[in-house]
């Protein structure tokens, strides 16, 4: 049984208080993690604080040289975060593998992208009062950051707040979910050995109420949070005067016109509305189809669910593995069973073991049903006609979500509608609201979040614009 110390300036350290950490799938023990203290956030702020003086005054080449050197312990210690991922967070092999390989992306991503942190030279005299001045406009490091990081991508999405806040400049604290705190603390090593300040770099595992401290602290300049709508924003509320970064939930749709590819609509949309047990914020979860062909889409979209192979997710053949833990599958059956009772039908799955939640296709659903109006997440998706494009673009746009949205046609002018239309941050045409490469900015609308991660877009919000005027006419030779 390994046991884990939290990293605090860089350094290991052994707490008394500690977090338990299991296999989703057996529920078995998989090791301890120490857990930080209040006294160790402040800590860890203060550390930051130190940090942020060298990492500042680092010049680009050092910046962009850190991350490549991450990207490449990434790459070499590949299969010891696979294994990680799959015994805390209970990813298959499949899709574990996946996200390493998107991990390294995104941390190569951003050592480029530290090259290309550009300013502006702005005229300004545009009136005889202002002749002989000149604006010069770059990007500054922020200073301290605090990334918190959900369970379902412990890896990946560490690397969006990680690398691009040393990209900017900045030093970093990690808040990673207390289910998957492994891989973060992993993460914090190879970020130690690829050259960054040890004070710039703290990992910091907690209870969320704990991490709240992080958010109020007036020394950390930028919060950087991926997690549920309710967290996100009472952290917006407490966190004062510094930058604030949400990336939250939703209930993504898929619309699949009658024009639609309708065999690869149903492949994407089985992919989208199943992978990883469905604990993606972009999972597909509403599908709606248009009447003349929404029969035979949900004819596909069974096919293409009962070929999935349920289970242990170390099998390098699984699909679709255990939900996170007992209670959050317990929650998302309740309101498939809550549906039922409602008057939907259950199509195909519908059933829980411990936290294995059979992939779950629904019909006859309505728009008030929490299956529709919540975020499920978990492997359950609802289907449901519709008459026209306008009808499902409405449908589509209710709710307090807008992350991404999927529109399946082959008309240019049905997508460019629903790109002005839909009240969301990315409209997929012809593939599914969950797609997602890590270099496009990543965002919602309404509740569903601020601001937008993408290494590019990240070290904007993560860099603050400055200005300074010349005057020429003022005696400067």
């Amino acid at each position: 049984m390994e046991s884990y110390p939290l990293l605090l300036g860089g350094e290991k350290k052994e707490t008394k208080e500690t977090i338990p950490v299991r296999f989703p799938y057996t529920g078995e023990l998989y090791c301890n993690v120490s857990q930080a203290t209040n006294s160790d956030l402040k800590a860890a702020v203060t550390h930051a604080v130190a940090g942020f003086e060298k990492t500042k005054r680092l010049p680009t080449h050092a910046r962009a040289e850190i991350l490549q050197n991450l990207a490449d312990e990434i790459h070499r210690r590949s299969a010891e975060l696979i294994d990680v991922m799959i015994m805390e967070g209970g990813k298959t092999l499949k899709f574990a593998t996946t996200e390493v390989a998107r991990a390294e992306v995104t941390v190569r991503a951003s050592a480029e992208e530290a090259k290309r942190i550009y300013g502006e030279i702005i005229p300004l005299d545009l009136s005889a009062d202002t002749v002989g001045r000149t604006g010069f406009l770059r990007r500054f490091p922020l200073g301290p950051v605090v990334g918190i990081v959900p369970f379902n991508f412990p890896l990946n999405l560490a690397c969006h707040k990680l690398a691009p806040a040393i990209a900017a400049g900045n030093s970093v604290v990690l808040k990673p979910a207390s289910a998957t705190p492994v891989s973060s603390l992993l993460l914090g090593e190879m970020v130690l050995a690829a050259g960054l300040p040890k004070e710039a770099l703290s990992v910091v595992p907690c209870a969320s109420v704990r991490a709240e401290q992080l958010a109020r602290d007036p020394r950390v300049a930028c919060l950087s949070f991926t997690g549920s709508c309710a967290v996100g924003w009472h952290l917006r509320e407490i966190a004062g005067r510094k930058k604030v970064g949400l990336e939250l939930g939703g209930n993504a749709a898929a619309i699949v016109h009658e024009d639609a590819n309708l065999p690869y609509a149903a492949q994407r949309i089985v992919t989208g509305g199943f992978t990883n047990a469905g604990q993606v914020c972009i999972s597909v979860q509403r599908v709606l189809a248009q009447k003349s062909v929404y029969e035979e889409l949900v004819e596909q979209i069974l096919a293409g669910t009962k070929a999935l192979k349920v289970g242990d997710p170390r099998d390098p053949a699984t699909d679709v593995g255990p939900m996170i833990d007992r209670l959050k599958a317990e929650e998302a059956y309740r309101k498939v069973q809550e549906a039922i009772r409602q008057g939907a039908r259950a199509l195909t799955g519908g059933t829980l073991e411990e936290t294995m939640f059979a992939p779950t296709v629904l019909a006859d659903t309505k728009p008030e049903m929490r299956v529709n109006r919540e975020e499920v997440f978990a492997p359950v998706i609802s289907v449901a006609p519709y008459d026209t494009f306008d009808d499902a673009m409405r449908i589509a746009n209710t709710g307090e979500y807008g992350l991404q949205v999927g529109i399946f046609t082959q008309n240019i002018n049905r997508a460019m509608r629903a790109f002005s239309e839909m009240d969301v941050g990315g409209v997929m045409v012809n593939d599914i609201p969950t797609f997602r490469t890590d270099q496009m900015p990543y965002g919602g609308a309404k509740g569903s979040g601020l601001g937008r991660e993408g290494p590019r877009f990240a070290i904007e919000e993560m860099s603050e614009l400055r200005l300074m005027v010349i005057n020429r006419m003022g005696g400067m030779e």
